[in-house]
């Protein structure tokens, strides 16, 4: 299988993650409002970032992976975004997470395109799934906006939550 590499849309630069990403990563994840909907709890401080980063082996077990958004003019790291494969499920899922202050501008729909497509025509994969919680209507926006369908609702940690899908062909 080919391995992601670095991916580029009009505005970003997305790469994989490392260790220098650890300080924005911990931020990204200390925001309560960007946390509110992913089940997820903030890292208890910046080394626990740092040893996330250090074990985290998607691109290596599988050829994907989340990655770093970057602005091109700026270099700022905006949050992340990108494909992540659950063995255990059989299944590839797009995810994406950025800072609060880049919400609403198109980045994650700009950067979950480009990392779908890039699936689909690079590494061969046919069906990717996005998971939400029902009431982040946000990121079902984004699901919408790339060409996910609704399939069904689902248990997200004792909260409603609902599965889009979208398939190679579509």
């Amino acid at each position: 299988m080919k391995e992601i590499e670095n991916l580029e849309t009009e505005r970003t630069i997305m790469r994989k993650l490392t260790t220098e990403d650890a300080k924005d990563f911990y931020s990204l994840n200390l925001d309560e409002e960007v946390l509110k909907y992913t089940g997820d709890k903030p890292f208890e401080n910046i080394q626990a970032s740092i040893d996330f980063l250090t074990n985290y082996d998607q691109y290596e077990k599988y050829g994907v992976g989340r990655l770093a958004v970057i602005d091109k003019t700026t270099l700022k790291f905006l949050g992340w975004c990108g494909l992540k494969y659950s063995q255990n499920k059989n299944e590839y899922d797009i995810g994406f997470r950025f800072h609060r202050n880049y919400w609403n501008k198109g980045y994650a729909t700009e950067t979950s395109k480009k990392c779908l497509d890039f699936g689909f025509t690079e590494l061969g994969i046919e069906k990717v799934i996005g998971r939400a919680m029902k009431e982040n209507i946000g990121s079902i926006k984004v699901l919408e906006k790339i060409g996910m369908t609704y399939k069904e609702n689902f248990d997200f940690e004792g909260r409603e939550g609902v599965i889009y899908e979208i398939t190679k062909n579509k």
